[in-house]
């Protein structure tokens, strides 16, 4: 293995994701210690992604009724159905701008994400790469007071936030205001090693018993800590490339890119569980 970045990440040699399942403890173990795991010269279509998926857990389906729907593909992408690129003035490009802020998959869904499976599928002659930072990292250098502060910390989220930063014409798109707001604590322990990461993400809207300007400028103090410079992982995407990263302890970014070029990724969620720890990050009822 070799490291992406002195605080996190590594890339792993000598596995075919076809395989994943004969690799899986492997896999899991560098998983929950290191966040981010890239694999280079993969070859996944549809059927082998989704199979990876399922050994983390069950695959994300956002629908009101998720039981009365398939698991399939989500493709990251500005390609129309027809073949030609989306405009820079269509909702559907400033929906993706929107994941261009620094995010954590799914905090809007009554289930958030644990991971989130990225490939290549078509790549633009320059830009479009996909930042990460630990917010475990993050978590264990925030000053005393700071932790102390947060701690107990329940924050809000709601996925039409995130949207109305970009764009009004996002914020109003049926698969964004279809989420009610959510709330989660602040930090999220992992259940196998013990170790603490920050919660957080662009759909944050507020704190929980904090005054609007109280509560947003301490989010905005978090996030501005967590993505300094040094923080960052940049990832510059290349044909075969595989990333698995672990939402409960990172957050992530992309970037622009010249957008009359196709840029596709494939992309699946795995919904958290309680054996994911959960329950660490379920508010308790009020009494």
């Amino acid at each position: 293995m070799k490291a992406l970045h002195r605080d996190f990440g590594v890339e792993i040699d000598g596995i075919d994701l076809r395989d994943a399942a004969t690799h899986y403890a492997r896999i899991r173990e560098a998983f929950e210690e290191h966040s981010v795991l890239l694999f280079r010269n993969q070859r996944l279509d549809d059927e082998v992604h989704l199979a990876l998926g399922r050994l983390f857990g069950v695959i994300e389906i956002r629908q009101k009724n998720p039981q009365e729907h398939e698991a399939r593909m989500s493709m990251v992408s500005n390609r129309r159905n027809d073949g030609r690129v989306l405009s820079e003035q269509d909702s559907r490009l400033m929906h993706l701008k929107a994941n261009q802020l620094w995010h954590t998959d799914s905090t809007f869904l009554p289930a958030p994400a644990l991971a989130n499976i990225l490939a290549a599928r078509k790549l633009p002659t320059s830009g479009g790469e996909t930042e990460f930072v630990s917010t475990r990292a993050a978590w264990r250098d925030l000053p005393d007071v700071t932790r102390t502060r947060v701690r107990n910390v329940v924050l809000r989220h709601r996925y039409t936030h995130s949207r109305q930063a970009v764009s009004p014409v996002a914020a109003a798109l049926d698969e964004v205001t279809m989420w009610p707001e959510t709330t989660w604590r602040a930090v999220w322990p992992n259940p196998v090693n013990g170790m603490e990461a920050l919660y957080i993400a662009s759909h944050v809207c507020g704190v929980v018993g904090m005054g609007e300007r109280e509560g947003r400028q301490l989010i905005d103090e978090l996030v501005a800590f967590t993505t300094e410079p040094g923080r960052i992982y940049s990832h510059q995407w290349s044909s075969g490339d595989v990333i698995i990263w672990d939402e409960r302890a990172t957050m992530h970014r992309g970037r622009p890119w010249p957008y009359d070029q196709e840029r596709t990724l494939a992309s699946i969620c795995i919904t958290a569980s309680e054996v994911d720890g959960l329950g660490a990050v379920r508010p308790v009822p009020a009494a």
